[in-house]
């Protein structure tokens, strides 16, 4: 799939340009790419333009929600196919996405990049093969080219969350010149796709499952002997938990995961949201 190259709204860059207007103003400078690239827009009484392309204003926009252009007129970047997928801004610049209202990733308090960046250094990822078992928004995937990793496997189930990947311009394409041929996005529920990978053929493993309640299947001991599996001796892990349920049910997820990663072979330790561990 190809990946959009038109502008992206947001109900206050929308806003921006009303005052401008009022005020006499012709033109706005901003970025209509989330933060990528500041760039000039004409503002005229009932059109815009961007690029020399020539845009319609939009119409009433919402709160929280990205606009794209899709040939006809501005409409949200979400999708509905049996639960609401939505890319939603953030004050970062790169965008998190929701499911059913259920926030990704998180951004409280720092860009959703520089947070994969913190989780991604812990496996070293630069000269290694790197196993991205749940892609995403592929901010594990950046983070990996950027540190010079040989090449980034990565496998997303949902093919909403692929189409999010085209619109958002933080998400790396696999085809771009700046990728190098190095990543590799394949449609595909890793926990069945795993059992094709070949034994201790990845150096690397970056594993950011939905949560438990979710996808029970990606947290079994049956899937981190897979992982155990395709990773060689001495392989990095970096497995995202959170802390789901800790407060309603006690439940402590981080360490029964460390638990059944120790029974499949690792050496692991509570890290950042997650878990961290090594291929024993």
């Amino acid at each position: 799939m190809s990946h959009y190259a038109g502008p992206l709204l947001t109900r206050p860059i929308v806003a921006a340009w009303a005052a401008a207007r009022q005020d006499g103003t012709g033109a706005w400078r901003g970025s209509l790419d989330l933060g990528r690239t500041d760039e000039d827009v004409l503002l005229a009484a009932d059109t815009w333009t961007w690029r020399d392309r020539v845009y319609p204003w939009p119409g009433k926009l919402k709160d929280r929600t990205l606009y794209w252009w899709d040939g006809e007129s501005f409409e949200p970047v979400s999708r509905f196919s049996g639960s609401l997928i939505k890319l939603v801004p953030t004050e970062w610049g790169a965008p998190t996405f929701e499911i059913d209202g259920i926030k990704m990733l998180p951004t409280s308090k720092e860009s959703p990049v520089d947070d994969a960046r913190r989780k991604v250094a812990l496996i070293e990822p630069r000269g290694k093969v790197v196993l991205d078992t749940c892609g995403g928004l592929g901010y594990f995937a950046a983070c990996c080219l950027d540190s010079g990793v040989a090449r980034i496997d990565s496998f997303e189930k949902n093919a909403d969350v692929l189409w999010l990947r085209t619109i958002n311009p933080w998400s790396p394409d696999p085809e771009a010149p700046e990728s190098g041929g190095r990543l590799t996005l394949t449609h595909a529920d890793i926990s069945h796709a795993i059992a094709h990978i070949a034994d201790a053929s990845v150096d690397a493993l970056l594993h950011d499952p939905p949560r438990f309640g979710i996808a029970g299947e990606l947290y079994s001991q049956a899937f981190y002997g897979q992982l155990a599996r395709v990773l060689r001796r001495g392989g990095r892990l970096f497995h995202y938990t959170g802390s789901p349920n800790k407060l309603t049910s006690g439940r402590d997820v981080p360490r029964e995961v460390a638990t059944r990663l120790t029974k499949a072979g690792f050496t692991a330790e509570l890290a950042l949201d997650g878990v961290f561990a090594t291929r024993r």
